[in-house]
Parts: structure tokens; sequence; C-alpha cells
């Protein structure tokens, strides 16, 4: 069992309450302060930011998967991103509360949290080093190796974006893969 799967193990009696989420509804919109940690049952959803002239999809979340808007998790600000449903969503949810209780209640389960939170940190710098060094192809070939079940549970849309490429870039590569 990876660190990832122990943290969900050792979490699965503290979830508070769950909730559904529809097609296209939001979760987490710019400006709310929340600091619950979700974990999504079913369905997919989108983590991104806008600028003026379009939206930039983050990270994506999707079954067994924790998402959280992370800024306002851990400043307890309001946050910058939106999270976003793909698909129709089951969530589990726990407080920042219950969870931080949760953490102080065992040293395992600090150093779980810590773990994982450097797994995303260093996938966040692999992410950032693909987009800045790596032609749309390279970027495309490092993804879909890590993360090959993104691309049947994800809009090619939002996978473009997501990749910081044109839909109609990502549509080529994938006709290429044939």
């Amino acid at each position: 069992m990876n660190t990832y799967e122990l943290l969900l193990a050792k979490l699965s009696d503290q979830w508070e309450k769950e909730i559904s989420l529809k097609r296209n509804e939001f979760l987490v919109v710019k400006g709310d302060l929340n600091t619950d940690l979700f974990l999504v049952k079913e369905g997919s959803l989108r983590v991104f930011i806008e600028d003026e002239t379009e939206e930039h999809t983050i990270r994506f979340g999707y079954k067994n998967s924790l998402i959280t808007a992370l800024d306002s998790f851990l400043k307890e600000k309001p946050t910058i991103f939106y999270i976003q449903a793909l698909k129709k969503c089951e969530l589990k949810i726990i407080t920042k509360e219950k969870y931080t209780s949760f953490l102080d209640k065992d040293e395992e389960n600090k150093l779980l949290w810590q773990k994982m939170l450097e797994d995303f940190v260093h996938q966040q710098i692999e992410r950032e080093v693909d987009l800045i060094t790596y032609s749309p192809q390279k970027r495309f070939d490092r993804v879909f190796k890590r993360s090959p079940h993104l691309f049947q549970e994800i809009p090619q849309k939002y996978i473009a974006s997501y990749l910081r490429m044109t839909p109609e870039t990502l549509s080529r590569i994938l006709k290429n893969l044939d």
C-alpha cells in the first residue's frame, strides 16, 4: 500500500458528510474561503484559474483523488482557484479542523500527510519543468506516461488547457498515436 492509499485508509471513518455535484457545477469559485478537503468518490473535476482572455487548467480530480482549493486550505485566505465538476460527482468532505485533529492524533498521520505534500510539490515541479522546457509532443508523452487514465476521464479541451496547447494540437498528437 503506498502513502496515499494508507492515508485514505486511515481517513475512511473520518469523513463528515457527502455531497453531489451536477456536471459543470462549481465546488469552489475564486474568492471563496473554503478550507474543506474533499475525496472524489465518483466523477471528475478540474481546478483552474482565469485571466482576462482564457481559463488555465491546473489539476484534475477523479475517483479516489483528494481535492481542495489548496491555497485556501493551507493559508485560510480566499482562493484564486475554481473547482468545477466535469461529470456528475459524489464527494466526501472533511473540514480542516477535523482533518487537523486527525493529523494530531497520531505521528504516523502527520508523516503520511507530509509525504503526500512532498509528492505533490514534486509533481508540481515536474509539471512546471514540462511546461517551460518541452515541446507540446514531449509534454503530451510525459503526461500520457504518468497518467494514461486522464485520457479516459477528462474531455480533450481541458487536457489541452492543462498541457498548454490548443485543442487542435492535442487532436493532431492523438491522431498520430494510431
